[in-house]
């Protein structure tokens, strides 16, 4: 079927050892018992016509095209849910079956406007091949259903139902459906939002969604499982439409969270007519979310900076310079800067969009180049204490398990993360499983969907004061260790167990009760111990967690806190149990396994370490410095301070990701070069002083590593719009400042990264080309990846309990500030919003809102959608208010996603004691009506319009 509908139907559908044979079509195949008719057909090279199935989901049976007939038998069964038997002769074609399957077609097409006339979209759908395989021909029952257009003139039918155009990327058009429900089941077991279903009876049968709402209306997410199932041109891409059917395809791996999705980028010319989730997929096994399959437009939006820039201060206007006149210019000043403020006044900052290579090479930038260690990652602000906290107890700064674990999970504890929103396709998983009978447990002061969503429900749900998450979690091991429902035969087994007792010893203090810690974090006793009981009791127990546990004065505490919780009750080592981070961008993960923070070299080995640098001081021919550099908070401290006064900046938009934007603002104010390597004129760039345009996820070669360590190919789809890839621009700029790279392509980046880490030494493009993805560490005890870690032991040999003293953080309420605000992401939405506000998922999210709680906005007279100043000790912001009792009263929520919101203006300066990573779940703050945007919003506004100016195109210049 080409690029239509790549249906493979994955593995067989039994997994019995007892093996069946029989005879299709006068050829013998042997499958599994269980198997299907039609998988077993296929597997001997028949194809069978079909309409309602498909491997997405479970068989239906309903559409009757597939019937087949087997000797001895009467009637003609569907093969898609007859299982064979031994020794059944099965015929997929005769006379008898072509009648009766063209028969069925002329039924359908007799009613729908299928295939004819102006309404029959692409022409290349499903419903067109299996109509043209049965010869269907005239239709002996007319064309005068109500869906068909009029005879005649072309005039509609008065009944004719109208087309669907709301949803800004695909469009529903009710004549031609079938009401086959691949897309209703599409929507139920693979997407597990409930919001299809099939209206009326009869003729008067169609799919609708919701309660008979347009598709922007309902709770439709958009992930496109709907329109990928759809076997005729009922629901079909606009961009299809718009362009027509594709030429060529590429698989490639998603540019957004963490969950790290496989696509086939389907393109014609040098343009993407669409993103299919590819089915061969590790990570998302062939679905999708709205971002993923529909959010690609950004990278041919007409923001895109094509063209280098510099100006010599930041209030001149931009000009347009070549590629030559910009890299010269970044190395003089560079070289200018370090002769005249000392090696360290210059540094680096990776970027958690690009890839693995491209991450490795700014980081080698800065240590052979610069000759120092200051460079840094977003992970700084995100996933830092996951680092630390894992280190510390098990020996590894990554999660422990592979997202298909979750199918072997009895109990899910989800405490800080919002997966359907932040990830959604594995949110999706975790939902079918808990569908199935895994039970949960989610910590967090907002009522996310997972607490209450069609057909799941939350065992419990612990609404825990912001700030308040090593208390909490303390105490569920004072239940754990009280109660004595801890595993002793492992803790025995795997873990030092003297100082198991001192941690034991330290939990089961008074202090650390559920009864003392619900008082002032907010949570009933009873729910604590309740929710204690079951992940200790209830099986295989695993842990999810998000920026809701790192993001505070106390994240690494709490990872250590969770790593506890794992080894007290022995759900570590083995599939469906662990310690999951839920990483937030692309290749955060990617980022740190490069090398990308000023202490660790690649595979997280500290920078002190002989031997370690001997490594690549033999590689590079530099010497290292064996003192860690400054981390992102003390550059911009530096910077004030007037010692750091350079900074090449990779895709991250500081200014707006960072915490307290009035210090991050005067820090690269006092820079006097700083460079921002970006797609779009961001935030950041207000400030810089060189621009170069970077390259999207589809212009590139590379690799990304997910949440789960799996390392994923990412495959140039077009050619770099702005002349260079972002490695080639990075290795462009280290030849301007003298240094001797010479890469062609980005698999001899990564055969370097493998020839010094460990971790990624039996990683190679070509490895991956052949086996499709692999989870680190990849090496010659693990020659295939390690999905699951710590099964035999941990990396740091015993597993490691520590005591989790709770320390209030300093950013306390009071009258002045009485409600804490917490921050978080929304589906349509991603990170700083850089790529989703350029596409059309503005349509559900286009500016950020306060959440605040029906009890708090009446005591302030706040109005649902009424401007609302939020002031903190930071500063302050204005924003229209969202009523709503998903948060508690006291707690107030917003997004971060639009700049001219500029959350951060109000979070402050607190991080974690470890790691730096700021405190953006806690803010105590003030709400008050508010007239209007702030005037700080409105100078914004303006100074934006003039960081964007650009005086002198280069042709002009020429």
């Amino acid at each position: 079927m080409g690029l239509v509908h790549e249906i493979d139907y994955g593995t067989p559908e039994s997994k019995a050892e007892k093996q069946v044979t029989l005879i299709v079509d006068g050829k013998s195949v042997t499958v599994p018992e269980g198997t299907s008719i039609m998988r077993a057909s296929m597997e001997a090279g028949v194809e069978i016509p079909k309409l309602c199935a498909t491997d997405m989901v479970d068989a239906f049976g309903s559409c009757r095209v597939c019937l087949v007939e087997i000797e001895g038998r009467n009637g003609m069964p569907a093969s898609c849910t007859t299982p064979v038997a031994e020794g059944i002769v099965v015929k997929t074609q005769s006379d008898r079956l072509t009648a009766v399957r063209r028969g069925v077609m002329e039924l359908y097409a007799s009613d729908h406007a299928i295939g004819r006339g102006e309404t029959a979209g692409t022409g290349a759908s499903e419903f067109d091949k299996v109509a043209r395989d049965v010869g269907l021909g005239d239709l002996r029952y007319g064309s005068d259903g109500r869906n068909h257009l009029a005879p005649g003139n072309g005039s509609l039918n008065i009944d004719y139902i109208a087309h669907d155009e709301s949803n800004p990327y695909f469009t529903y058009d009710p004549s031609q459906c079938i009401v086959c429900s691949r897309c209703v089941r599409a929507c139920e077991d693979v997407q597990g939002t409930f919001a299809l279903t099939i209206e009326g009876r009869g003729f008067e049968s169609r799919m609708v969604a919701s309660m008979n709402e347009s598709f922007i209306e309902s709770e439709c997410v958009s992930c496109g499982a709907c329109v990928q199932a759809c076997p005729t041109d009922a629901l079909r891409e606009k961009s299809v439409l718009e362009l027509g059917m594709p030429e060529r395809s590429t698989v490639t791996t998603c540019a957004y969270c963490g969950v790290g999705c496989s696509f086939k980028a389907e393109v014609k010319g040098d343009e993407v007519v669409r993103m299919v989730p590819y089915k061969g997929g590790d990570a998302n096994h062939g679905h999708s979310c709205v971002k993923g399959r529909f959010a690609y437009g950004y990278a041919t939006h007409k923001d895109r900076i094509l063209k280098p820039m510099i100006r010599q201060k930041i209030t001149d206007p931009w000009r347009e310079v070549s590629w030559e006149e910009a890299l010269e210019y970044t190395a003089s000043e560079f070289h200018r800067i370090q002769y005249q403020y000392g090696r360290g006044a210059v540094g680096g900052i990776t970027s958690s969009r690009c890839t693995n290579e491209e991450t490795y090479l700014v980081q080698k930038l800065v240590r052979q180049g610069f000759g120092n260690n200051n460079v840094d990652t977003c992970a700084r602000v995100c996933h830092s204490p996951t680092g630390y906290g894992l280190g510390q107890a098990f020996g590894t700064s990554a999660g422990t398990q592979d997202f298909d674990s979750i199918e072997d999970t009895d109990v899910v504890l989800l405490i800080g993360a919002n997966p359907t929103d932040a990830h959604p396709v594995f949110g999706s998983r975790m939902k079918k499983r808990l569908r199935e009978g895994a039970r949960l447990i989610v910590l967090d002061p907002r009522r996310i969907d997972l607490v209450r969503t069609p057909h799941v429900e939350a065992d419990f749900h612990l609404p825990l004061k912001p700030g308040t998450n090593v208390a909490v979690l303390t105490a569920l091991a004072h239940v754990i260790v009280t109660e004595g429902l801890f595993d002793e035969a492992f803790i025995r087994e795997r873990c030092d167990w003297a100082e198991f007792q001192d941690w034991a010893s330290f939990v089961a203090m008074p202090e650390n009760s559920p009864e003392t810690v619900g008082a002032y974090a907010g949570v009933d006793p009873e729910t604590i111990r309740g929710a204690a009981r079951l992940y200790a009791t209830g099986g295989n127990g695993a842990i999810y967690y998000g920026l809701g546990v790192t993001e505070h004065s106390q994240g690494s505490t709490s990872v250590m806190a969770i790593a506890n919780l794992a080894m007290a009750t022995g759900n570590i080592g083995r599939r469906g149990v662990g310690v999951n981070p839920l990483r937030g961008q692309n290749n955060v993960q990617g980022s740190c396994d490069m090398g990308s923070f000023p202490h660790e070299l690649p595979g997280y080995r500290h920078i002190s370490g002989d031997a370690v640098r001997e490594i690549y001081e033999s590689l590079w021919g530099v010497k290292l410095d064996n003192e860690p550099g400054l981390r992102i908070p003390n550059m911009l401290d530096a910077a004030v301070e007037g010692s750091f006064k350079g900074i090449y900046i990779q895709g991250e938009d500081i200014l707006q990701s960072d915490p307290d934007t009035r210090h991050v603002s005067a820090g690269l104010a006092a820079m006097e070069c700083v460079v921002v390597h970006d797609l779009f004129l961001n935030e950041t760039a207000r400030f810089a002083h060189v621009f170069l345009p970077g390259s999207t996820f589809l212009e590139k070669d590379g690799t990304f590593t997910n949440a789960e360590r799996r390392i994923n190919l990412v495959r140039k789809v077009l050619e770099p719009k702005a002349r260079y890839a972002d490695w080639e621009a990075t290795q462009a700029l280290a030849r301007a400042l003298g240094l001797d790279w010479n890469y062609t392509h980005p698999s001899q980046i990564m055969d370097e990264i493998s020839q010094t880490t460990p971790s990624f030494a039996g990683v190679s493009f070509d490895f991956l080309e052949r086996v499709g993805s692999v989870q680190w560490p990849c090496n010659e005890k693990t020659p295939m990846g390690t999905p699951i870690m710590h099964i035999d032991g941990f990396v740091r040999g015993k597993g490691k309990f520590i005591r989790t003293e709770y320390v209030a953080t300093d950013e306390k309420t009071g009258p002045r500030f009485p409600l804490l605000l917490t921050t978080g992401r929304i589906l349509s939405q991603y990170n700083v919003g850089a790529q989703t506000r350029r596409t059309g998922n503005n349509a559900w999210h286009e500016e950020d809102r306060l959440e605040i709680h029906p009890h708090d906005a009446e005591q302030r007279g706040i109005r649902n959608e009424d401007w609302v100043r939020v002031a903190s000790r930071a500063g302050s912001t204005s924003l229209r208010a969202l009523i709503t009792d998903r948060v508690a009263p006291g707690v107030v929520y917003t997004t971060f996603h639009h700049p001219d919101t500029q959350a951060n203006v109000i979070t402050t300066d607190f991080s974690d004691w470890a790691t730096n990573c700021p405190e953006y779940k806690v803010t105590a703050v003030q709400v008050a009506p508010s007239n209007g945007p702030s005037e700080w919003q409105e100078e914004y506004e303006d100074l934006s319009r003039r960081s964007r100016v650009i005086a002198k195109p280069l042709e002009a210049a020429e």
